[in-house]
């Protein structure tokens, strides 16, 4: 995977190098405060079993800092929401083109999630997510690497 230089809510700079060691779930979301993209960060943010593992989450999407912030607190997400302002990354990693919204073609982000090994290379990644049940497929992409890891 890439690695980034990326600033979160709080102005704070994040490389993928900084995860080193531990798994890491970045997931890309078209829009802050939105009704899909706050449903995959409160899923997110739910699944206390990522946590028990040591899994960090990381949020991008090209909203600023301000934006994030108050999605952070409004939804009480405890992990870094990091900005991509000139979508420059999000273009790199393949979660930027044309979407087909109810009919309507547009460019813009394509939901998409990427699970990082330790050792920062990808696990699996999905494109064009729907929301509902992708968390819990997150964690158990990571249990089954675990468990693979482990033998």
């Amino acid at each position: 995977m890439p690695d980034f230089q990326l600033q979160d809510q709080n102005g704070k700079t994040h490389s993928l190098s900084d995860y080193r060691g531990k798994y890491v779930v970045l997931y890309v979301y078209p829009k802050d405060d939105t009704p899909g993209c706050t449903k995959e960060a409160c899923d997110f943010r739910d699944n206390l079993e990522l946590k028990q593992l040591g899994v960090q989450v990381l949020g991008l999407s090209k909203d600023d800092q301000e934006s994030h912030t108050a999605f952070a607190e409004k939804y009480s997400l405890p992990f870094p929401l990091l900005s991509d302002l000139s979508g420059e990354y999000i273009n790199e990693i393949g979660a930027w083109g044309t979407k087909n919204n109810f009919g309507t073609i547009t460019e813009g982000i394509k939901r998409t999630t990427f699970v990082i090994d330790p050792e920062g290379k990808v696990v699996k990644a999905w494109y064009m997510v729907k929301v509902d049940g992708h968390a819990e497929s997150v964690l158990k992409t990571i249990k089954a690497d675990m468990e693979k890891r482990a033998k």
